[in-house]
Parts: C-alpha cells; structure tokens; sequence
C-alpha cells in the first residue's frame, strides 16, 4: 500500500504528521507510566518519534539526490551550489549538517554503496553516521586486498549503526588487521609514531602546569599499562578515595617518573609494567598480517600491529598462551623474562649505549633486541642481543635491518647491515642452513 502512494498522498501524510507533532508537549501528561522496556509510555513513544526523524533524513537524502541528477539547484537566475540549495529549503540544515547531507547525496549513484543506501532508507543509519561510513569506506577501499571491500563496507555499517560515528572510525585498524594489504596495518601505525608530541608547559599563575600530550598507539598502550596500577582508587582507613580520576591519572605519571629518575643508572629490579596482548603465532611469526589486541587492563581492545608486538616483545614479559580452534585457552605459561637484569647490565658494560651507528644514547634509555628475534627462535644470549634506544629500536624493526656481534682487537661490538629487509636475508640463510 505504502509503495503505491502518490507523492501528492505523501505529502498529505506528511503534513498530517507535522500537525500531529505540533504542541505535542502540552499531551504527554497523557501517557500512561511504567511503559518499561516493552514499547509502552513514553519510552515506546521516544523510539516512534526516533524512527519517524530517521525517515524524515532518510528522505532528505533522497529528494537532494534527485535534485543533483536534475540539476535544479543550477538553474535560474538564482543558481545556488548544492550545499546553498539544501541550507536555503530546509532551514534546520543552517546550524549545520548541509554539507553531510549533499556528501552521502551525492555517493547515492555508485553501485559500491548500494548497501549504505539502503541502510540510510531503511532507517537503520542516520544522515551523519552515513557520511561517516563512505568517508572511511572511500578511505579504506584501496588499501584492501581483493574482494574484501563488502566485508568491510559491512563491517563499518554494522558499527556506525551500533556505535555511531565514533564506533565506526574505531574499527578501522581492527578491518585493516583482517582484511589489509599486507603490511598495511603496520604503515599506518608507524606513520603515526611522527605525531607524538609532549608541548611545553602553559602556566596561568595559579600555580598548574598545563601539558598537551599526543600518543601513537603503541605509547598509548604502554602508558595505559602503567598508569593503571598506580591510578587505581586507593580508600585510606575505610575511607572512599575522593580524587577524581583525572587527579589520580596525573599524581600517577608524576609517580612514574620520579621512579624513573631515582633509578639512575641502575638497571630496575621490578619488572615492567605488564602489557599483556593476545596475537596468533602465525602473524607474530610473519609480521605482515593480523594484528595483537590488548587485554585485562583500562586499555583493552588496543590493535597493535604485527611488528610493533614484536618490538614490544624484545624487552618485556611474555606470558605464553595456546589458544584452540575455537580461541579457548588450552595452556597458558609463566612470564619470562628473556634478558634478566644481569644480563643488561653486562650490554651496558659491553655496547655503552645504543648501538645504532652514530647514536650517543646512553645505556639507561636503552632496550636489550633480539638480533634474531625470539618469535624466530632466536635465543636469549649475549651472542644475540643488543642496546637500541626507542626510536632505533623502531627502525631496526621497521627496515627489518639485521645486525651482529663481532669479535674484534677491542672486544665484542655490535655491527648493522642498513640495507631494507637484510634481516630477511638473514632468516633464508638460517633456514638454508637448516637440515631438512
């Protein structure tokens, strides 16, 4: 009945909806209570009125895209843009929301967003989270392997329609993990590493310091993984902890590092703070593909990509988790730490510092690398390790550079082969060498 009716007929519909919603605040003491989650009161009532504007946007998305393929916004003396047409016949677009609405007008006509259409017609996606859903689409589309566009295109309208718009720019490096080019995953993450900032300090003379920090994800990770212990709510006497949570998070970085800096020279005798990521050992083996999820802590869902848990395994404690078919826990491991505090502070006695050509980084702003990673089956000696300060050990990683510890006239020293993928080189000949 709904598909037979005349535009003349909507209309009438239409009006009569407007005239039914006009003074509609002056009849809700009519409605009964109790209407609970079972679509009675006004709770059923909100949800009406939630999919009749969702219809209403719906059907602004499609009178702007039948105007565009008629071109009558252009017409005339008073020719106007799309965008100007739209702000000038409905009124409630001024304060914004125009410009989204031309942009999903005007991807109405491509067959690769058919599904999106009918998600914004059939009510499920509003306007904003619509344009949301084609941006990061048109984003991702070519960073895809073949045939996977459906799936994610899917996968994003599944989330803007649960989560919004913020849910579905979350998503993206969960889609790219699975359905990526290889290696895409990891570019992205390491081009964000070039926006990590700390400013200066901002005072107002009240006597607070005002910082603005940008993280990468990885350092999100970390600084996630050791802010929550000691950001924790801490009652004294029985007594509730009052601080909001802001204070305890900021008297908690303050905290990490006066520990850091009391600690010197010293190599630490606790361990560090605990990040524990789950990974499948065929990505961690090839470094390419899939991605580690963050687990257990206030940062859990984080997407780590293939080689950043790599790096972060070189130096921390790994607890081993053999997952079955169906992702259930069949054995679960002890931590291990792979270069005990010994054992660093002889490479601080041997390497000095970072052994990257030309860094002066002293031994303490340092991590113990695996020259043949452990996910390789490299072993955890002296003949396999050496000192990397953060952003070396990143490239190391990055340009998969190998490097080795070389006996000479005045001692063991560490030497680098800074040609792309030499590490890879060095893998083929291990396993050439192999026996069969």
């Amino acid at each position: 009945m709904e598909g037979n009716l005349t535009v003349e007929q909507r209309r009438e519909q239409i009006a009569a909806a407007r005239e039914a919603l006009a003074g509609f605040d002056g009849s809700l003491w009519q409605v009964p209570g109790g209407g609970g989650g079972g679509g009675g009161g006004l709770a059923g009532l909100l949800g009406e009125v939630d999919a009749l504007g969702a219809m209403c946007e719906a059907a602004k998305v499609s009178i702007v895209a039948e105007a565009m393929e008629r071109g009558e916004t252009s017409e005339g003396a008073a020719a106007m843009t799309l965008t100007q047409w739209v702000r000038h016949h409905a009124p409630s677009t001024r304060a914004g929301g125009a410009g989204q609405l031309v942009a999903v007008a005007q991807e109405f006509g491509k067959p690769v967003n058919a599904p999106v259409v009918l998600a914004i017609r059939s009510g499920v996606l509003p306007v904003r989270s619509a344009a949301v859903v084609l941006a990061e689409a048109d984003r991702l589309r070519p960073l895809l392997v073949e045939g996977a566009q459906p799936h994610v295109l899917a996968g994003l309208i599944e989330m803007a329609a649960q989560h919004g718009p913020r849910g579905c720019r979350m998503v993206r490096p969960a889609l790219l993990a699975r359905y990526g080019q290889d290696g895409e995953l990891q570019t992205q993450q390491d081009v964000a590493r070039r926006f990590v900032s700390l400013s200066q300090p901002v005072e107002d003379g009240t006597g607070t310091a005002e910082y603005r920090l940008v993280l990468d994800v990885e350092g999100k990770a970390v600084l996630e993984a050791a802010l929550g212990p000691l950001s924790a709510p801490r009652p004294v006497q029985g007594d509730r902890d009052l601080r909001s949570c802001d204070q305890r998070r900021g008297e908690a970085l303050v905290t990490l590092v006066r520990r850091a800096v009391a600690a010197g020279e010293q190599v630490g005798t606790n361990p560090k703070a605990q990040l524990v990521v789950t990974m499948d050992w065929e990505s961690l083996v090839a470094g390419v593909r899939g991605a580690g999820v963050t687990v257990g802590g206030s940062d859990t869902g984080t997407i780590l990509a293939p080689e950043t848990v790599r790096r972060l395994a070189c130096d921390a404690s790994v607890v081993p988790v053999l997952l079955g078919s169906e992702g259930e826990v069949l054995d679960q491991g002890r931590a291990v730490r792979f270069f005990t505090p010994a054992q660093t502070r002889r490479l601080w006695l041997r390497d000095g510092g970072c052994t990257y050509p030309g860094c002066s980084m002293p031994p303490h702003w340092t991590d113990a690398h695996h020259l043949v990673h452990w996910a390789d089956f490299g072993t955890s000696d002296l003949g396999n390790a050496a000192l990397l300060c953060e952003r070396h050990h990143t490239i190391v990683h990055s340009r998969r550079y190998a490097g080795q510890v070389v006996h000479g006239d005045a001692g063991e020293r560490v030497e680098w082969d800074r040609t792309l993928g030499s590490y890879d080189q060095l893998l083929a000949r291990r396993a050439a060498k192999e026996p069969a």
